[in-house]
């Protein structure tokens, strides 16, 4: 019987040529977009310590945005059509600027050419006290001078254009710009978006109801 002008014909595939159409292409596409999505769109980011407490918990899986500041060119720091610039109370995942092979999160408490200030543990920028983030905390009573160390008294400094001021909400638990100093804009690696998934680790494995942080699953971070 021939076909009909609107009847098509379909390829059967066998051997070798089916296992590729079937198996081998679908998987590569799949790497190909986890890549794209990985490279240009998002950035997981597991929390480590407790510096961000308790804005950020540790075993707390967040996103960040990559395209927030604008995406970067392969294998370079350069970034092109950023959608923003970081601003304060911006919380930013990037690169360290001590540790290149390590990645922190931190909040943004003053850009460049603002000046930095922490009189008895508050924060003052250009001369104004900074009220604490809403799930910041100090949990340290005592109270360092500034030639013992820069975490409770720092003199004033202006951040050069270029930089960022980055400081964890956990105020006397967090090695930051205090000590370490600025962190480059193009350090930059995302804009801390959402947490996708929580795991209390001080919890028994069996026991999900308790090790699963459900309330804190697509929390937005702020």
């Amino acid at each position: 019987m021939k076909k009909g002008k609107n009847q098509t014909s379909r390829k059967e595939y066998t051997g070798f040529a089916k296992f590729r159409k079937e198996w081998i292409e679908p998987i590569l596409v799949a790497f190909v977009l986890v890549f794209l999505f990985k490279a240009y769109l998002f950035q997981n980011f597991k929390i480590p310590s407790g510096s961000m407490e308790d804005t950020l918990l540790v075993g707390d899986y967040l996103f960040a945005s990559k395209f927030a500041y604008g995406t970067k060119i392969p294998f370079t720091h350069k970034t092109v059509l950023p959608l923003e610039e970081p601003e304060v109370g911006d919380i930013i995942v990037f690169e360290s600027p001590v540790e290149p092979s390590k990645d922190l999160i931190k909040r943004c408490v003053a850009v460049g050419g603002q000046t930095v200030e922490v009189r008895d543990k508050q924060l003052y920028v250009d001369g104004k006290l900074q009220e604490m983030p809403t799930h910041g905390k100090h949990i340290d009573p005592r109270e360092f001078p500034p030639d013992i160390s820069t975490r409770d008294n720092m003199r004033p400094v202006t951040v050069p254009d270029g930089m960022l001021f980055m400081m964890g909400d956990n105020r006397d638990d967090s090695h930051d710009s205090r000590f370490w100093g600025f962190m480059p804009v193009e350090n930059i690696k995302g804009k801390a978006l959402f947490i996708y998934w929580s795991w209390d680790t001080s919890q028994p494995l069996w026991d999900l109801g308790k090790r699963v942080r459900w309330e804190r699953i697509f929390d937005q971070i702020k």
